[in-house]
């Protein structure tokens, strides 16, 4: 069977003559590793290869590479299981055409939809803490009919704490009511069940003896949180039988300061080769667990010292767009410090370095490549950015974070909602969002960040939303200037929608304007791809019936960015109430930008 992840990613990318890549899998018990199978992209005037497998200095295995596009299996038969994981090195060897200097290409040989191929078949856990597996693809989450507050706030607290967990897994959350035939029936491979109840006794149990069992988590409602949190501590670990009993487990974020590093942000240092190396390194506002605005980067490193005869600069540049240079000197040493405009930053934002020769270097092959290195003691400078920087969901879930409120109604059906949207913020964020379910109405009187479902209809004093409409069709709307106005559409025009909002927190409203199945589409829509979450854009998505979801900006086009039409839009204004077509057309030229389908 396949896992098509990795547990990592599932394009592996290796540059040059000799490329290198280190890769690590999970392996679930009672399975082996036995092939790597990807599908081969050859950089271009490549004609031949190989690529090797090697463990702690041993080859594994070593196979030839295919044609370009063409399937690939590379043995790991023999590969060391290490705490339920493999970690092994491939190595990449590139036959190019005489003279041409593949050194200095920016196209790798790709291994493009990696996945682990095993035998065996997976042993189902006897205790507790062997509950989860290295693997999981799918968690389904029971809760009664009607859920309690304390019920409820368990099933989301799991969602987020698997969801990071297993991070680039992808693994994916349901949750189902507690009377389905399911909820007795054992898990499939790489699956899990858990029960969520309340009782009167509190404990965390394995259910059943055929195949994978269920986890039951019960107490009363106010020891279930504490059962419900044992999963993602630490003390997991011990709980080494089919029945454990948590006692108090508190959940404090450890969130870096103002000035931290980017070791500490998870990038030990980044370097490259070639004769004009580049890296990246990545500022995940995420990982930061805050907006932030201010971002000032202590760049330290070195790159290979060059002869007289040729210069060059350094230049740092930030999604492509150059933010500082500097020419390069006869040491070889970067230390530098490099601002980042307020108005380039995104949730993750990347800031390049690269050193740009300039000279004769000889034909190929007679210069000596390039070394750039940036050390992991690079210093990132923030400040809290209030509002964020950036607005909308770009500024998700960082403005929700360390903690944030989820309100929800009495039924299972906001339950349901719940964990699909968490789930998808959580898919956005290196750390773990530290949520509590409440009602609506305690969520919006709060001064915390929060999600507010309220999937029937929104009033609009509480707080007003980008995109409103009444029942006979009038929308409320925010124009790009910051005004807002309003537009009828005829007939009326029922949609759900997912709408952000600033009022001094950040609040995330998910509603319709009288339709709840119109929100449940727009959530099934985000839930069934793993991008759609982190390409939303702008302040509000729009999903109408039977359409594309379309987003609503926030703000103007940057000047080097026209609108797609010239059309004033006071002209727009007296056209508007002609026609329901040029209403509709009104709306898609003031504020709504179509999205493509991920």
């Amino acid at each position: 069977m396949g896992l098509p992840t990795l547990g990592v990613v599932a394009d592996l990318a290796l540059y040059g003559l000799q490329g290198t890549q280190t890769l690590s899998f999970p392996v679930p018990a009672g399975l082996t590793p036995a092939a790597l199978n990807a599908t081969v992209e050859l950089p271009p005037n490549v004609t031949a290869g190989s690529i090797a497998v090697t463990q702690d200095n041993r080859t594994v295995s070593r196979v030839d590479l295919p044609p370009d596009r063409a399937p690939i299996s590379i043995p790991l038969e023999g590969v060391e299981v290490v705490d339920n994981a493999v970690t092994v090195l491939l190595r990449s060897q590139l036959l190019p055409p005489a003279g041409y200097c593949l050194y200095d290409t920016a196209i790798p040989l790709r291994l493009a939809g990696a996945a682990v191929a095993y035998t065996g078949r997976e042993l189902p856990p006897d205790v507790v803490a062997d509950f989860l597996p290295p693997v999981l693809e799918r968690l389904t989450i029971f809760v009664p009919d009607t859920p309690s507050r304390a019920e409820s706030d368990a099933a989301v607290r799991l969602t987020t704490a698997v969801v990071a967990r297993y991070g680039d897994q992808r693994t994916d959350v349901d949750v189902e009511p507690l009377t389905s035939d399911a909820a007795e029936a054992p898990s499939g491979p790489f699956e899990r069940h858990i029960v969520v109840r309340e009782g009167p006794t509190a404990a965390v149990e394995l259910q059943g003896r055929d195949g994978v069992p269920a986890l039951l988590i019960t107490g009363p409602a106010n020891e279930l949180l504490n059962q419900a949190r044992l999963l993602s501590s630490n003390l997991s670990q011990l709980a080494l039988a089919s029945k454990a009993v948590a006692g108090p487990i508190k959940s404090v974020p450890q969130l870096p300061g103002d000035t931290t590093t980017i070791r500490d942000l998870g990038q030990p240092g980044v370097n490259a080769t070639a004769l004009k190396p580049q890296v990246t390194v990545g500022l995940d506002q995420t990982r930061l667990g805050r907006p932030v605005k201010n971002v000032r980067v202590h760049l330290k490193g070195s790159y290979t010292p060059l002869p007289a005869s040729v210069g060059g600069q350094i230049v740092a540049s930030v999604n492509g767009q150059a933010v500082d240079r500097w020419p390069i000197d006869a040491g070889g040493a970067i230390d530098r410090w490099v601002d980042i405009p307020d108005e380039l930053l995104q949730r993750y934002t990347n800031l390049g370095v690269a050193v740009d020769l300039s000279g004769n270097t000889g034909e190929c092959g007679e210069f000596q490549p390039v070394t750039l290195t940036i050390d992991g003691a690079t210093t990132v400078e923030t400040t809290r950015a209030d509002p964020p920087v950036p607005a909308g969901f770009q500024s998700l879930p960082q403005a929700l974070m360390p903690r944030v409120l989820v309100g929800v109604g009495t039924g299972f059906d906001d339950v349901r909602r719940a964990v699909t949207i968490t789930e998808g913020l959580q898919r956005l964020s290196a750390l773990p969002i530290d949520t509590e379910v409440v009602s609506v109405d305690d969520a919006l009187a709060a001064q915390t960040p929060a999600v507010v479902i309220a999937a029937d209809g929104w009033a609009g004093d509480r707080p007003e939303l980008p995109v409103s409409s009444a029942a006979d069709g009038e929308l409320d709307v925010d124009r790009l200037d910051g005004e807002r106005t309003t537009l009828r559409l005829d007939p009326g025009l029922r949609f759900g929608s997912l709408q952000t909002v600033y009022d001094g927190r950040t609040v995330l409203v998910a509603t319709s304007n009288g339709d709840a199945a119109e929100l449940d589409s727009l959530l099934a829509w985000l839930d069934d791809s793993s991008r759609r979450w982190s390409r939303l854009s702008g302040v509000a998505v729009i999903a109408p019936p039977g359409g594309e979801p379309v987003t609503v900006a926030g703000e103007a086009p940057a000047a080097d960015e026209p609108a797609e039409e010239s059309t004033p839009v006071a002209t727009l204004l007296l056209a508007a109430g002609a026609t329901a077509a040029a209403a509709i057309a009104l709306l898609g030229w003031l504020v709504l930008r179509r999205r493509r389908r991920a």
